[in-house]
C-alpha cells in the first residue's frame, strides 16, 4: 500500500446515512447528502444513495462534474452561491442551486433560456450567522423581481447556520424561516415546496421534536461521514466515527530528547511550539505533514501514541509506549475531524482508497472498490 493514504469504509458511510435518513424522514424531512468534504468522491456518493438520501449536493462544480462522469444517477444540487462567470455550467450540470443575488438570478435565467431548461433555485435567507443569504427585510422585494424571470423556478427558501459564526439552529430561527416562507406564499401565490433549514447542526433540534413542521429538507454531510452533530461535535447515536482513517508510514524511529536543544526561533510556520519535558522518548517520523492535513484535527487510533507536531512534510509522534511493536516501514493510523478530512481529501499526495470493511494496516487493502 502506498502511503500516506486515506481509507474510506463505504459500508460505515452507508450505515451512518441510513441512521440519519431514518431520523429525518420520521420527522417529515428529506435528506440531501453533501459530498463536498470528500471532493465529490463517487464511492462516497453511492454509499449515501444506498443509505437513502433523496439527492446529492456539492459546493464545487468540478466535483459535481466528477459525480456526473462517474454515472451517479440522481439530481445534483449546487451547494454554493453561483458565480456570475459560471452560470452556464451551473444550469448545465446542476438541477438546483442556492441563491441570494438578483443579478445572479437574472444571469441564471438567461443561461437556462439559452439551453431550453428551467433551473430550480432556493433563495437563501440570512437568519443571523452572517454568511450567505438575503436579509429578511429584503426578501419580498427580491422575490417580486425574481418571479418575473423566465427559465428559473423558485422552489423554496433555505438558510445556513453554524458554519461561519456558529449560530445554532433553534426553534425560534426555524420558525422565522417558516414564517418568511408563508409570507412569500401569501404575497405571490407561490408555493414554497422546499424549506431547506438545516445541516448537521440541526440534528439535536430534529431529534427533540422541536423542529417546526413545515421544515422539510436538510443538507447533511459531516453527520453522515464522521458520525457527529456539529454544534458540540458529539458522536451521533448508532453511527460510526471511523469511516475515514488516515494511514502514514514510519520513516524514522529513534530515541531522542523530548525538549529541543539550543536557542530557538519561530518554526517554518511562524509559531513557537511548546514541548513538555519527559526525558528521552521514542520519536517516530511519519510521511505526512501540514501540506496534506490539518494536524490539530488528527487523533491517533492508538491512544498511547502522542502527536508532538509537524512540519510541511513530516508528522512527529511520541511512540514510547508502543515502541516495542513498531518498526520502520509500519503504518500508524489516525482519525480526523472535518478540517483534517477536508485537507486530506484535497491533498494530491494522500492516496484515497474506498473499500468495504476498512483496513487495519500491515497488509494489502482487500475488496477495494475504487
Amino acid at each position: 500500500m502506498t502511503t500516506p493514504c486515506l481509507v474510506i469504509d463505504v459500508d460505515k458511510i452507508e450505515h451512518n446515512t441510513r441512521t440519519i435518513v431514518e431520523l429525518c424522514n420520521s420527522n417529515g424531512i428529506e435528506v440531501t447528502g453533501v459530498t463536498k468534504v470528500t471532493c465529490g468522491h463517487p464511492q462516497v456518493a453511492k454509499a449515501m444513495l444506498r443509505g437513502g438520501v433523496s439527492a446529492l449536493a456539492d459546493s464545487r462544480l468540478e466535483y459535481i462534474q466528477r459525480l456526473i462522469n462517474a454515472g451517479i444517477d440522481t439530481k445534483l444540487k449546487f451547494l454554493r452561491l453561483p458565480a456570475l462567470s459560471s452560470v452556464d455550467e451551473v444550469v448545465e450540470s446542476a438541477a438546483l442551486s442556492l441563491n441570494s443575488e438578483l443579478a445572479v438570478l437574472e444571469a441564471l435565467s438567461s443561461a437556462a433560456q439559452r439551453c431550453g431548461k428551467v433551473h430550480d433555485v432556493v433563495l437563501m435567507v440570512d437568519l443571523g450567522d452572517l454568511r450567505e443569504g438575503i436579509w429578511p427585510d429584503d426578501l419580498i422585494p427580491v422575490v417580486r423581481e425574481a418571479i418575473k424571470l423566465p427559465g428559473i423556478h423558485i422552489k423554496g427558501l433555505g438558510t445556513n447556520l453554524a458554519c461561519f459564526a456558529g449560530v445554532m439552529p433553534d426553534a425560534d430561527n426555524m420558525k422565522r424561516l417558516v414564517e418568511l416562507a408563508v409570507e412569500v406564499e401569501q404575497c405571490f401565490n407561490l408555493p414554497m415546496a422546499l424549506i431547506s433549514a438545516v445541516n448537521s447542526s440541526g440534528l439535536d433540534l430534529i431529534a427533540s421534536g422541536r423542529m417546526p413542521g413545515r421544515v422539510n429538507h436538510a443538507r447533511i454531510g459531516e453527520a453522515i461521514l464522521l458520525g457527529r452533530e456539529t454544534t458540540h461535535r458529539k458522536p451521533w447515536p448508532d453511527t460510526y466515527q471511523d469511516a475515514f482513517v488516515l494511514h502514514a508510514e514510519v520513516l524514522e524511529l529513534k530515541k531522542k530528547p523530548s525538549v529541543p536543544l539550543g536557542d530557538r526561533c519561530e518554526d517554518a510556520f511562524g509559531t513557537r511550539p511548546e514541548f513538555q519535558q519527559r526525558g528521552e522518548i521514542v520519536r517516530a517520523l511519519l510521511n505526512v505533514g501540514r501540506e496534506d492535513i490539518n494536524v490539530e484535527g488528527l487523533a491517533p487510533q492508538d491512544p498511547r501514541v502522542i502527536i508532538l507536531g509537524a512540519s510541511s512534510g513530516y508528522l512527529v509522534v511520541d511512540v514510547t509506549a508502543v515502541a516495542a511493536s513498531i518498526r520502520v516501514g509500519d503504518t500508524l493510523s489516525f482519525l480526523m475531524n472535518y478540517a483534517a478530512l477536508l485537507a486530506a481529501m484535497t491533498s494530491g499526495y494522500v492516496k484515497k482508497h474506498a473499500c468495504r470493511g476498512g483496513y487495519t494496516g500491515g497488509g494489502a487493502i482487500s475488496d477495494v472498490v475504487s
